[in-house]
């Protein structure tokens, strides 16, 4: 296969691909992201499980609402009963809020499996949510209203009920459309369909950080691809102070501000690999243009593969189209690769941090510290998958080596981005892959729904397919408190449902929203990463529909950073 940014096909015997890339690949940097850090620091967001849920009603054969794995919403003439009134009604205990929470925000998350022209409004509630059929009551001033039931999670603003840690319980009432709906009630057996309260809030009082602190604001970069680096550094590598574990959020309460690990105030940035090829020219900047073009917006983060060549555009990065890029506002992910991808050379963790390749090491350094603004960068991403460049702990050493001889060459505006697969099978393996909290500043994974692609029947929503790892990294504490990046994700279509590829790009917001510790999304558009077929497209773009709903998704306003790169 080419080795300009295409992934090759999966290993015999692997339990999932591997997506090397073997291409180059870029992060721009949105200009003028550092901002002073406003008084607020910003706490962990909250998912919170509903604990108890009903379906009050007046119709004794309902049975016991309280058990079943359903809610049902419907108006007084209900199917032709005009006694049938059905509120679903959903209680919550909120434990953890801080009593310095500020700006909280709460938002109600239920699943619909069918989409309905029908108005759905949230109140603050009464009624009990764990009795078995408990009688409708006159509803408490209106919350928030969904007009449209949409398939999948629909979304309700209930800040208002939330005003410090105790019950919350919301009913939901419908209106203009006289049959029922249902919703997946706390009782449903698919975990990631069950409702939940999202709370995400700033806490007062923490002095502002002296502008010392801050990564530098970016200058415009030269234009010239020839543009010579500054000698390399001859300096032995020491080790720099531990720089402070960023938070999720830059706790700011102003969306539109950027902390200096260039995590966004609010919401999550959105980003794009887009691969070129020999017939295009190997014009990496169109490659990302074409399909800006297509979905109506800029990407917040262009996401490139490099190799240890330190030559052309595999290797001599960030090159002239990302420097066009970063000056046009958006933020570059450079992921450096131990290989060379003009011979498929694989080079060895101990070599790297054994010094053979000092001279590259250095000479990237450089380039990356005279771009002069904060651009993300990763070291061998998905090292689980490369058993011929070492062990585990060779890893780490090559990983630590690197970003010592970084910082030795003053280039300080990289923020490192720790990435593995989060398969299953080798969760027994990230803890000793992990370099450490001073040696990394994002936690990333690559989620995937391929269905039939990998030999799986099985589809996954966006929420499941995020979500596993998600969990995992939560229950295990590796990379506590930094934000989280899916570095690369994708879906595969379903050839019997035309329509849920559409419908999978439509949920993926809400998806993010219910896992608030993700502050970036990356789709891997590579058609090469796995082998095409009539059930098998990887890309966002290969039809109709699933760019329609790719489009719809980026349009959403989570992912829709008041700055220069996605308006």
């Amino acid at each position: 296969m080419s080795r300009h940014g295409v992934h090759r096909l999966p290993r015999s015997g692997r339990p999932r691909r591997k997506a090397l890339a073997l291409g180059v690949i870029g992060a721009s940097v949105v200009a003028g992201t550092v901002a002073t850090m406003m008084p607020l620091l910003a706490a962990d967001d909250l998912a919170i499980q509903a604990v108890a849920d009903t379906t009050a009603t007046r119709v004794p054969q309902d049975g016991d609402n309280a058990v079943k794995s359903t809610l049902a919403t419907c108006p007084a003439r209900c199917d032709g009963n005009n006694r049938g009134t059905r509120d679903a009604v959903i209680r919550f205990a909120v434990t953890t809020l801080p009593a310095t929470a500020v700006n909280v925000r709460a938002t109600l998350r239920v699943h619909s499996w069918r989409t309905f022209a029908a108005t759905v409004t949230a109140h603050g509630s009464q009624v009990d949510a764990a009795a078995a059929r408990p009688a409708p009551v006159a509803p408490s001033p209106a919350v928030d209203t969904v007009t449209g039931v949409r398939s999948g999670f629909n979304e309700w603003d209930v800040s208002r009920l939330v005003t410090g840690n105790g019950t919350v319980t919301v009913s939901l009432a419908q209106t203009g459309l006289e049959t029922r709906i249902y919703w997946a009630s706390a009782e449903n057996r698919d975990p990631e369909l069950r409702p939940r309260l999202l709370i995400t809030y700033d806490l007062g009082g923490r002095p502002a950080p002296t502008p010392s602190t801050a990564r530098p604001a970016p200058p415009t970069p030269s234009a010239s691809p020839s543009t010579p680096a500054k000698p390399s550094p001859t300096v032995s590598p020491s080790r720099p102070a531990p720089r402070p574990t960023p938070s999720a959020s830059t706790g700011s309460g102003r969306c539109g501000e950027v902390s200096p690990e260039l995590v966004p105030s609010c919401g999550a940035w959105w980003g794009m690999y887009s691969p070129t090829s020999a017939a295009d020219g190997w014009d990496h900047g169109r490659a990302v243009a074409e399909v800006e073009e297509q979905v109506g917006r800029k990407f917040d983060i262009v996401h490139r593969y490099h190799d240890f060549s330190n030559a052309g555009s595999n290797g001599a990065f960030p090159d002239a189209y990302q420097r066009e890029q970063m000056r046009d506002g958006r933020l570059m992910f450079f992921a450096w690769e131990s290989r060379i991808f003009s011979t498929g050379k694989v080079l060895t963790w101990a070599d790297v941090y054994g010094g053979r390749y000092d001279a590259t090491i250095d000479a990237v350094a450089g380039r990356i510290r005279d771009a002069g603004v904060p651009v993300f960068l990763g070291f061998d991403h998905e090292p689980e998958d490369e058993p011929e460049k070492g062990s585990d702990a060779e890893f780490v050493r090559a990983w630590r080596y690197v970003h010592d001889r970084f910082a030795a060459a003053g280039a300080d505006n990289a923020v490192w981005v720790w990435t593995m697969m989060g398969w299953s099978g080798h969760y027994d393996r990230y803890a000793g892959l992990y370099p450490g909290d001073r040696y990394v500043d994002w936690v990333a994974y690559d989620p995937y729904n391929f269905h039939v692609c990998n030999g799986s029947k099985v589809w996954k929503s966006p929420s499941t397919t995020i979500g596993n790892f998600y969990r995992w990294l939560d229950e295990h504490g590796i990379g506590a408190g930094k934000p989280r990046m899916l570095a690369e994700f994708g879906t595969n279509f379903d050839a019997a449902d035309p329509g849920a590829k559409r419908r999978w790009f439509e949920e993926f917001p809400a998806a993010l929203k219910a896992h608030p510790k993700i502050k970036a999304a990356i789709y891997f558009n590579s058609p090469g990463m796995t082998t095409t077929t009539p059930t098998c497209n990887m890309t966002m773009n290969h039809d109709a529909a699933a760019l329609a709903g790719f489009t719809r998704a980026g349009q959403d306003g989570y992912l829709r950073q008041p700055t220069r790169g996605s308006r």
